[in-house]
């Protein structure tokens, strides 16, 4: 039996980033994957494939509609197919990366389903014969998988997960999308360019309920504007096939009952932890009432040897989390401090425009009773947006009315996925909004807009 110092099952962004980095630190280590190939969900059928779609859908997008700025461009054309190869290759490229990484770093990989076995034992079952493998310590980084209702069945061919929303070879007349979170509204919008009317549902009363209710608010407005038809405070029902139609009903908050008809509907109405087959309860490893991994503040579970990291455990359901406590608990294990800082991990909606926070809401603070500060900056007044003509949205900031401590930023508009960093870091080192406000920006830039919400946390803005 092959012996190692740590064994990591799965190979997404947070088993993959905890194999190399415990390598790096001198472990002898394995990671057990599933699929044929490395990545987890986000490189092979999730973060990765959807973002090159939107991007793709949005040069098609944007290139019918370049005549504003003064380019003509006459017939063009949507070959879905070379667009479909195209995210294909991205993905087998990152996925080889993967690969290439764990041979440089000597980091062990075992196709195959593995499973706990034994205190410090993993059994990998394949399709030829099972394999065992001994670790000193075990980590759970199996990630998540799509919640679908209990009446639906997923066929991957007109009732669709994500992932067969990511390989549709041709674009449906009428898509309809039941749940308003980051996925369904990223994919409702690929759609949308691509030339779908698309129609999303929603339990509760606003898109992505989590967000700060102003933001939520504008981003709504926005796609509505896009062509994408809201229908909120509506629960989904059921899903019947007739004359090669789907049909979805629907029922309001206040019962009433009513059809939408469409080719396609995407079921996008949360993630699950994805611990089936694990052997979880004859290791010791306690799970919560939705099947999350029950951690301490080490990623330690209830089995002293073994360790849960990602989606799978309870917190952001985001790749971006995932390898950081990946590095943290690569380091833990080893000695060394490693740490998380839950309050400063950003999220994304990567659609046009895209949507991007940090930190507490209003809501959060509110409910909290921390009286705080805000700052706004709308991009309308933005040279580099103005030149760019992407003008939709603004940035927010607030903070501590006493300390004038960053508690919070949420953004709307072009490159926000990217501007936000500039805020976690900020955070991280516990800035002020005047901070942010004294640090030079470089002009003209999206940028500019940060310093300028910053600065009108005290109400001294420059360009409003």
């Amino acid at each position: 039996m092959e012996q190692f110092d740590l064994i990591v099952i799965g190979s997404g962004p947070g088993g993959y980033v905890c194999a190399i980095r415990a390598a790096q630190l001198g472990l002898k280590v394995c990671c057990v994957e599933k699929r044929q190939t490395l990545g987890g969900t986000c490189l092979n059928i999730g973060c990765i494939p959807s973002k090159s779609l939107l991007h793709a859908s949005q040069i098609y997008y944007d290139t019918k509609n370049y005549t504003d700025i003064g380019i003509n461009i006459d017939n063009v054309k949507l070959d879905l197919s070379k667009m479909m190869s195209s995210k294909d290759k991205s993905v087998e490229g990152l996925t080889d990366g993967i690969q290439f990484l764990f041979k440089k770093n000597k980091v062990s990989h075992i196709q195959g389903f593995g499973k706990i076995s034994g205190k410090n034992e993993v059994t990998i079952l394949k399709d030829d014969s099972d394999q065992i493998i001994n670790g000193k310590n075990i980590v759970i980084a199996t990630g998540s998988e799509v919640a679908v209702p209990d009446n639906v069945v997923i066929d991957e061919k007109d009732i669709l997960s994500s992932t067969g929303a990511l390989s549709l070879s041709k674009v449906p007349d009428e898509l309809v999308v039941v749940g308003a979170g980051y996925i369904g509204l990223e994919m409702g919008s690929v759609w949308s360019r691509l030339g779908s009317k698309v129609t999303v549902i929603e339990y509760a009363d606003r898109i992505i309920p989590n967000m700060d209710h102003e933001i939520s608010n504008q981003f709504q407005k926005i796609l509505i504007k896009q062509g994408i038809d809201f229908k909120l405070s509506t629960a989904f029902k059921k899903i019947t096939k007739k004359n090669n139609k789907l049909y979805i009903s629907i029922e309001t908050k206040e019962g009433q009952t009513s059809e939408i008809s469409c080719d396609k509907v995407l079921i996008s109405i949360g993630r699950k932890p994805y611990t089936f087959g694990l052997n979880l309860d004859e290791a010791g490893v306690q799970i919560d009432s939705k099947g999350f991994i029950i951690t301490k503040d080490n990623f330690q579970t209830s089995a002293e040897n073994i360790f849960a990291i990602g989606d799978c455990k309870l917190g952001p359901m985001l790749a971006h989390k995932a390898s950081e406590e990946g590095t943290a608990l690569a380091e833990i294990i080893v000695g060394q401090v490693g740490h998380v800082n839950f309050d400063t991990i950003p999220s994304v909606v990567y659609t046009a425009p895209e949507v991007a926070s940090v930190g507490k809401t209003e809501e959060e603070l509110k409910s909290l009773g921390v009286k705080y500060k805000v700052g706004k900056f709308p991009f309308t007044a933005n040279a580099k947006a103005k030149v760019m003509h992407e003008t939709l949205g603004f940035v927010k900031i607030l903070s501590d009315a006493n300390s004038d401590k960053v508690l919070g930023v949420h953004m709307i508009g072009p490159d926000v996925g990217n501007m936000i960093a500039e805020l976690a870091l900020a955070m991280e080192f516990g800035a002020s909004s005047e901070d942010i406000a004294r640090t030079c920006h470089a002009h003209p830039t999206l940028t500019e807009s940060i310093k300028e919400a910053a600065l009108n946390v005290e109400k001294r803005a420059i360009h409003i």
